[in-house]
């Protein structure tokens, strides 16, 4: 199945649909609207964030953001892509409000428990979701929507505001990136 297959025709056409529904201020619109993107949205966000609460907390203020913006989003077909541009505006700014902070001094590696053995049918899956979460945020959110998100090169384009090109360059980046770090996770 190609990336972005799963949200061609009929898929589109509802999400312009709910769009218009939105815009004309049906109640059940917006309930239509969060439950078809809520799940989609969340999995993005939490893998991008280090917390569950801190996932919850920027995805309610992508829903309301989405609610007071919906009026001027004039291409419905777009909205899949509208609403993850939102979710990543969100998460750059917690971003940049967290590392405005400073960090405490991190705690020795002696004071830590180990952890546990992962079991066997389990490991890898470990070893990717670690080598994942060990990359650099542009190469990890780019993998993020390509294949678990399933935007297209171009939706990738329009939500990261770059040229096509450099999501292209990004992918192959990310993916390099990710063979490297399991194939140093293999036994």
């Amino acid at each position: 199945m190609s990336p972005s297959s799963e949200h061609d025709g009929p898929s589109r056409a509802a999400d312009e649909l709910l769009v218009v529904r939105c815009q004309l201020g049906e109640p059940d619109a917006f309930d239509a609207l969060i439950a078809r993107w809520h799940r989609p949205l969340w999995i993005y966000i939490r893998r991008m964030s280090d917390r569950d609460e801190d996932a919850q907390d920027i995805l309610q203020d992508v829903w309301l953001r989405a609610v007071r913006g919906i009026s001027r989003l004039r291409d419905g077909t777009r909205l899949r892509g509208w609403l993850f541009g939102i979710a990543r505006r969100v998460l750059m700014d917690q971003l940049r409000r967290r590392y405005s902070v400073p960090t405490p001094d991190p705690l020795d590696g002696e004071d830590l428990p180990s952890d546990p053995e992962p079991d066997d049918r389990e490991s890898d899956l470990v070893a990717l979701e670690a080598a994942l979460e060990a990359m650099p945020l542009s190469e990890r959110e780019v993998l993020t929507l390509f294949y678990l998100r399933d935007l297209s090169l171009a939706e990738l384009a329009e939500t990261l505001s770059i040229p096509v090109g450099t999501v292209k360059s990004r992918l192959f980046r990310a993916r390099q990136m990710l063979r490297l770090r399991m194939e140093r996770h293999e036994p």
